[in-house]
């Protein structure tokens, strides 16, 4: 079985460089796995693409892991109808769609891992506000997962605050832009240092926005990009949808 890597793809060559930087790691964790890439836009080779060299070479079976951080529009449509379309042209080559990598404590983990990175000290936990900033979306379940997560990471972890925030325009305006977030912090009681900690897995354009947004800040942490806790997350996904494969080709010919 194959694992095959879903990244959305972006103009900026860093993404395409983070993406292969975080394939490298899930392969160095999982020797005799066979990792691809694949992705829906911008950067090649496209997911069809990679699926029909697969099912040239004879492969039977891959597991596509979307490396997206909330199940939004990319998860519920984008993916399946690339995938359903490959399924209709290839019918030798059985595709299962993993889930989401989000949300999930293992990226917490690496969250905090790019903040002590950026020099956020353990010992201001108390006195320290947290920007967790997300690309964002339209999808009103994606935006919930991300305030659900703030909040969260606040009772779990001992920061002072932890206050979402969004680069994306089109989301709800309930929730305020990176910028937005970082004054509030700085007007909030008890908050002396604020950081703000990137909710992405590769650099691109609402990246950058965030980065941008993030100027009145203490701290800034890096995109999650191939982190160990994103890598050991991806083989935990695979590893769901790999046991769960079984049971739906025995339910495919039932």
């Amino acid at each position: 079985m194959v694992l095959l890597l879903i990244a959305h793809g972006s103009r900026d060559p860093r993404h395409a460089a983070t993406v292969a930087a975080l394939r490298q790691a899930v392969a160095g964790r999982r020797p005799g796995l066979r990792v691809e890439v694949g992705f829906l836009d911008f950067c090649a080779p496209s997911v069809p693409r990679v699926l029909e060299r697969l099912a040239a070479e004879g492969v039977g079976e891959v597991v596509a892991v979307p490396l997206l951080l909330t199940r939004a529009f990319h998860a519920k449509a984008d993916i399946p109808a690339v995938l359903a379309g490959a399924a209709a042209r290839l019918p030798e080559l059985t595709v299962h769609q993993a889930p989401v990598l989000g949300p999930s404590s293992l990226l917490t983990d690496a969250l905090e891992r790019r903040l002590r990175q950026a020099g956020v000290r353990d010992a201001d936990r108390s006195s320290t506000g947290v920007v967790l900033a997300s690309a964002g979306s339209s999808d009103p379940e994606a935006i919930a997962v991300i305030a659900e997560i703030a909040r969260e990471w606040r009772h779990a972890s001992g920061w002072c605050a932890v206050r979402p925030a969004f680069a994306s325009a089109s989301t709800s305006t309930s929730f305020p832009r990176t910028e937005d977030a970082v004054r509030a912090l700085r007007r909030a009681e008890g908050v002396r240092r604020v950081a703000v900690a990137p909710y992405v897995l590769a650099p691109g354009r609402l990246p950058d926005r965030i980065a941008a947004g993030a100027r009145g800040a203490d701290f800034v942490a890096d995109v999650l990009g191939p982190a160990p806790e994103v890598a050991a997350l991806v083989l935990r996904r695979y590893g769901e949808a790999a046991r769960v494969a079984p049971r739906l080709a025995v339910a495919a010919t039932g």
